[in-house]
């Protein structure tokens, strides 16, 4: 079965850090990434990285977060630092595999300023 699961959400003052983690089953997704969704917006692309290790990041967000992922684990990662009040968010973590994009449930990032 396939799945996804996040964790490491959480409340932090701005310029603090967080780490997200997507832990995923059933098989070895190329490419995964975080997607983000505040309320009354829509969903967009924080960062997303290959099996490979080739990384894409939003405007947005360039310089301060990091995605990176354990292969042997079947897990990525999003480091996030000089968070910003404006990075308040559910954040998802998504998989694509064999023309699917998978899910997981989001996990809640409040930054307070």
């Amino acid at each position: 079965q396939v799945q996804l699961e996040e964790s490491g959400g959480g409340l932090v003052q701005a310029g603090g850090s967080l780490r997200l983690s997507c832990a995923a089953s059933g098989s070895i997704f190329s490419p995964m990434g975080w997607y983000r969704q505040a309320p009354g917006k829509q969903r967009e692309l924080v960062a997303t990285i290959t099996s490979a290790g080739s990384t894409m990041y939003a405007l947005s967000v360039k310089g301060r977060f990091t995605i990176s992922r354990d292969n042997a684990k079947n897990t990525v990662y999003l480091q996030m630092n000089s968070l910003k009040p404006e990075d308040t968010a559910l954040y998802y973590c998504n998989g694509y595999l064999n023309k699917n994009n998978y899910w997981g449930r989001g996990t809640q990032v409040t930054v307070s300023s």
